[in-house]
């Protein structure tokens, strides 16, 4: 899974298992690949590895008014440089840096070579915007950068915007920024980079932390009353811009989750996940309208409705195959979430095909898939469906839904997962 078209990737000294890697960013609502397939530097997933040669920048001079040396900062591409403009006749330019001791990466919509990780705007229920010129997107161009250290323990930073082909960040005036009491600048890009840190780290114990705000100089501020208000939220000293194991990234369009090396290497594999599979379907669940036996199809076909597939009525839980009982005879038709009442128990409620979740690096653990989410069907264990339903995701300009890492619908108010009942073989 390391990012192909990386130049400057390096391995370890001391080891032959290939580069260091810091950690990967995985987009919500991609369940192991993207819709239309993974190509170059647009993918579902990325890994950021050390690089050959540091390409990492620190903040130096600052230049308070449109002087040559500003105006020369501006110009030269070989010198990253942060521009605030705060009016038609006064600009704050700050000069960075080379920072040999760390590794930037940057994340946007932009294709230019800058962007080390093209992310275009998720669509719920597996699809992206990335073919469509209708919808207009609000992920921003240079969205965000991640500086990690090179050196253990390898913290990875995150800050605001990035640096455009010209190495140059622009702040314009109708962009929120403000001088601090050191002296420096600082703003907000116009549809903000919101992090969220959950407590206890990516695992069967986390709790969902608050979501925050990201400045272009990495502090962390609550969040504004809407998106892209000019009015900036109160700045929190006691919080960190550095990313931990299960950190969320939403760039207003597409939510990001952050996996360290080390969190990655307890968390199960997609042949972790193939075994469970194959463990499901050799217990030979079956329909118990039809009598025949039940079977998740391959993680390879994990978008095709198969014969075998099994079914679920999401108001209690009792898993069939497909069957005409009660309902509509197309199955195509059916799974456009028509009510349906349930043969076993008389609950009325959606009946849903079941697809099991084939995305590892959004499990908690790497216990058997028992849990769906409801209404979209997606399969994975009791504690990831929990711990997923419960995370208040970003959705347009000031709202907040759960939705399901796997395809980013939102989950049913009255029940985001649900225990399903498989009907062991009568044999």
């Amino acid at each position: 899974m390391f990012s192909l078209g990386q130049e400057n990737i390096s391995t370890s000294p001391t080891s032959t298992k290939g580069p260091i890697k810091y950690g990967e960013l995985i987009v919500l609502g991609c369940n192991g690949s993207l819709p239309n397939g993974d190509k170059g530097r647009r993918k579902s997933r990325f890994a950021l590895c050390r690089r050959n040669k540091a390409n990492g920048v620190k903040p130096s001079t600052v230049h308070t008014s449109c002087t040559p040396q500003a105006a020369k900062a501006i110009n030269n591409k070989e010198q990253h440089s942060i521009s605030y403009t705060l009016s038609r006749s006064q600009t704050v330019v700050v000069e960075y840096t080379q920072d040999s001791s760390t590794d930037m990466f940057q994340i946007g919509r932009s294709t230019e070579s800058p962007i080390d990780f093209v992310v275009t705007d998720t669509v719920p229920g597996g699809q992206t915007n990335a073919d469509s010129q209708t919808v207009q997107s609000t992920i921003s161009r240079f969205a965000c950068r991640i500086i990690c250290q090179r050196n253990p323990p390898y913290s990875a930073r995150i800050y605001a915007a990035g640096f455009d082909s010209s190495k140059n960040i622009f702040l314009g005036e109708k962009a929120a920024k403000w001088r601090m009491q050191d002296g420096q600048m600082d703003g907000l890009t116009t549809n903000g980079v919101l992090v969220m840190h959950p407590h206890h780290g990516f695992s069967q114990d986390s709790q969902p932390g608050l979501w925050r705000e990201i400045s272009v100089c990495g502090n962390v501020f609550t969040l504004r009353e809407t998106r892209s208000a000019q009015q900036r939220g109160r700045m929190v000293d006691s919080e960190s811009n550095e990313l931990v194991d299960g950190s969320l990234i939403d760039l207003c369009g597409a939510t990001l989750l952050w996996r360290t090396a080390e969190g990655l290497a307890h968390t199960p594999t997609l042949k972790h996940l193939e075994v469970l599979r194959q463990e499901l379907n050799a217990g030979r669940p079956q329909c118990p309208v039809g009598f025949n036996t039940l079977a998740f199809p391959s993680l390879r076909r994990k978008d095709v409705l198969d014969e075998k597939q099994p079914w679920a009525y999401l108001r209690c839980g009792h898993v069939h195959g497909y069957h005409g009982w009660g309902g509509r005879r197309d199955p195509k038709v059916e799974a456009e979430c028509q009510e349906r009442e349930c043969p076993m128990c008389r609950a009325r409620g959606p009946y849903v095909p079941l697809w099991l979740g084939c995305e590892a690096a959004f499990y908690v653990d790497a216990e058997p898939p028992t849990h769906t989410f409801s209404p979209c069907g997606h399969v994975c264990s009791e504690k990831t469906a929990a711990y997923w339903s419960q995370i208040l995701l970003p959705h347009g300009t000031h709202a907040f839904h759960a939705a399901c890492p796997f395809c980013i619908l939102p989950l049913s108010e009255e029940s985001g997962c649900v225990r399903l009942i498989f009907q062991s073989p009568l044999d």
